[in-house]
């Protein structure tokens, strides 16, 4: 069972947060917004918010709303997501006049992190393709890791059992993340950190994106080598119990 709030915060850190990274991996993407210079705010009552900031084929996400442009409330967690599934058109209570950038280039920019984090059938046989999507899913999943371990009421629970410090993910000559956790409280850092407490490291790619993906059993990736483990072992348990949530929510 998914969590209304849990899944707007996904939604927003983990989904639309992946926006910044696309625009560094693919020039297409970068060329979507390389005139642009705006920034689009979304607050969502009872849930999370956060700005975009869009300028010279960059992106980068802050929380919170002040510095907005174009600012986008929604009534409620529920309507959020709504935004993101395609059932909720918003409409802006700040900057209408910059409203063009919403139909034009920030729809054509989450059509094509749509098009990346679920690829068609043969899609992910391009080289370049799969190496790009595997990266933002990288990124998405140790994004959604933090928020599920902060709001989500089960994996609060896995949250609890985690000694504060820093817990290594990273994908072998690929990207890296740090879970760094405090008081039971997970942030997600988007680069490999120099000191960590634990560590969990995919032998590569294709390994990672099969885990991803469910086609193989992390359990059975450890036995043989292709996930390696280790530090305090359990806090990778419990990061592992909210993998798994994750897996719930992104499906």
């Amino acid at each position: 069972m998914k969590d209304e709030k849990t899944l707007a915060y996904i939604n927003l850190f983990a989904i639309l947060g992946a926006l910044p990274y696309l625009c560094d991996l693919d020039r297409k993407s970068a060329q979507l917004i390389e005139n642009a210079n705006v920034s689009v705010g979304f607050a969502v009552k009872g849930g999370p918010s956060a700005t975009l900031f869009f300028g010279s084929g960059r992106c980068r996400m802050v929380p919170g709303t002040d510095r907005c442009q174009v600012k986008l409330p929604f009534s409620s967690c529920k309507k959020f997501n709504g935004l993101i599934d395609g059932t909720v058109t918003p409409i802006p209570t700040k900057g209408i006049t910059k409203a063009g950038f919403l139909t034009g280039p920030f729809t054509k920019l989450t059509d094509r992190l749509t098009t990346f984090l679920r690829p068609a059938p043969g899609a992910l046989d391009d080289p370049e393709f799969f190496r790009i999507s595997t990266t933002l899913m990288f990124h998405v999943i140790a994004e959604a890791a933090a928020q599920i371990a902060n709001e989500d009421p089960i994996g609060q629970c896995s949250a609890a059992g985690i000694v504060d410090g820093t817990a290594k993910l990273s994908i072998q000559n690929g990207p890296g993340a740090a879970l760094c956790c405090r008081n039971h409280k997970l942030l997600a850092v988007h680069r490999a950190p120099e000191e960590f407490l634990s560590y969990m490291e995919f032998q590569d790619m294709h390994v990672a994106r099969d885990l991803f993906d469910g086609v193989i059993n992390a359990i059975a990736a450890v036995g043989l080598g292709q996930v390696r483990i280790g530090g305090m072992i359990s806090q990778i348990d419990n990061i592992n119990r909210i993998l798994d949530r994750v897996a719930v929510y992104l499906a």
